[in-house]
């Protein structure tokens, strides 16, 4: 293995250029599995955005106006320690996976590798041909067919670009907007149009020229794997001892017992790294460029099957299981991680519960004192805002003075309605007899009520006259 030992990343030559890789078209056990995880995160993905509960977009990231709606929950800027918990667990739970079973994540649920590997490099596959044809079509001059092909592909590639840019899009903004959009005319939202042009350019550039760079260079979490994996860890490796044995590898030769000759299973015959979407060769151990794909497991166990030698030379081990045939272990990293996820999970949960349908803020107007009025009423002006969380509107809101007696007097109307998910704000007065307060900056609880239904309480300071602690 040492004699195979590398130290540069496979896209790069001995130049330092790139160098354009041309993976075989993957077939096999673990290849028809991940296509059909593959097919239905796609159609996630695609649909999301257009799937309501209780009027609410599925999944929604609104960066602009800070709206956010994970699983049909709407999230608004007040409850952003909820998103942040949410995002909190995630990424645990991304690290506790990725200590139990390496880059798994990268392999079957990436959007990047889904697109690249399943949409992409099929769409080169049908066009270009395998690994082969694709090489040689490089090589050729541009001729008739070179320039029909790649304009083909390049405009199926824009094409599949431009929809994953509106769908990207409909996370953004919402689907509901999107489609009010596409309805209206691009050209009278040109804003809109623009985005949807520059996120086209960023996806066309990523899935045909970037690549697997992505992945490589620009992941963050192919940087993590180096601190998550350790020896338990279960990736996919190559068997060394059993692919090496004592005397290396040989080529495949009929009749020959190469368990006699001291040569191990490993025939030598490089299908593993031609198939590789990343250009590495497994057997120079766990690299950061893998992306636990099983391209290769399922391209060794064929080979293996053709030359009657047992498969599993390449597959899902941890480098104690083929060092010591140690079996997988709940170590005590995985006991921590897993301490942390339930505690942030039971945290997040009980939130949720005590996250309210309406959020109350009332603040007294900024630079206004008290008035004084007849028989010692004491009032104080102030702003309310309500955010209506919720798909429903919320009608007949007024408000009561739940810690004192005294009335409270709305501007322009004795109650109100908030709309589904929208903000509600006005003035209001708050007087009390001067006899009933306790100090020059009482506390006041407010409560908020639709029709006679109590859905919220918020405090607030009442200003008063120090003669009148």
């Amino acid at each position: 293995m040492e004699e195979n030992f590398r130290d540069t990343i496979g896209t790069i030559d001995e130049e330092g250029k790139r160098a354009w890789i041309f993976p075989k078209k993957p077939s096999g056990r673990y290849y028809k599995y991940r296509k059909w995880v593959s097919y239905g995160l796609l159609i996630f993905l695609f649909a999301s955005p257009f799937i309501k509960i209780n009027g609410n977009q599925f999944l929604m990231f609104n960066v602009l106006e800070r709206r956010f709606n994970i699983f049909g929950f709407p999230f608004w800027p007040q409850d952003f320690h909820l998103f942040v918990i949410s995002m909190i667990i995630g990424v645990i739970f991304i690290a506790f996976f990725t200590v139990a079973f390496g880059r798994i994540f990268c392999g079957w649920m990436c959007p990047q590798t889904i697109f690249m590997e399943m949409v992409f490099r099929r769409i080169e596959y049908w066009i270009d041909g395998d690994r082969g044809a694709q090489m040689r079509l490089a090589k050729q001059s541009w001729n008739a067919d070179k320039i029909r092909k790649r304009l083909l592909k390049w405009f199926a590639f824009f094409v599949m670009s431009f929809l994953i840019a509106n769908v990207f899009l409909a996370y953004l903004i919402g689907s509901d907007k999107l489609m009010q959009y596409i309805t209206d005319g691009p050209l009278t939202h040109m804003n809109t149009l623009v985005s949807l042009l520059v996120f086209t350019a960023v996806f066309y550039f990523v899935f045909a020229w970037f690549r697997e760079q992505v992945c490589i260079i620009a992941c963050p979490y192919g940087r993590m794997q180096g601190v998550l994996l350790d020896n338990k860890s279960i990736v996919v490796a190559y068997d060394h001892k059993r692919g090496e044995a004592e005397n290396g590898r040989k080529k495949f030769r009929k009749n020959e017992d190469r368990k006699a000759l001291g040569y191990g299973d490993c025939i030598d015959c490089f299908q593993c790294v031609n198939v590789c979407p990343t250009g590495i060769d497994i057997r120079n151990g766990t690299q950061l460029e893998c992306v636990n794909c099983t391209a290769c497991i399922d391209e060794c166990d064929t080979i293996m099957e053709k030359i009657d030698l047992p498969k599993g030379l390449i597959r899902y081990a941890s480098e104690d299981n083929i060092e010591k045939k140690a079996k997988f272990t709940f170590s005590p990293r995985l006991k921590g991680y897993s301490a942390v996820l339930v505690i942030l999970i039971g945290v997040l949960i009980g939130m949720l519960f005590l996250r309210n349908d309406l959020e109350a803020n009332i603040l007294r107007l900024p630079g206004q004192l008290y008035e004084h009025k007849e028989g010692n009423i004491i009032s104080n002006v102030y702003t309310y805002k309500l955010i209506n969380k919720t798909s429903k509107d919320i009608s007949d809101v007024s408000f009561k003075l739940l810690s004192h007696k005294g009335k409270i007097d709305l501007v322009s109307h004795r109650s109100f309605e908030v709309p589904a998910q929208q903000l509600a704000e006005g003035t209001l007065f708050i007087e009390i007899n001067n006899a009933a307060l306790n100090g020059d900056k009482d506390k006041l609880k407010i409560g908020v009520y639709s029709g006679d239904q109590l859905i919220e309480t918020t405090t607030a300071r009442f200003l008063a006259p120090r003669s009148y602690n």
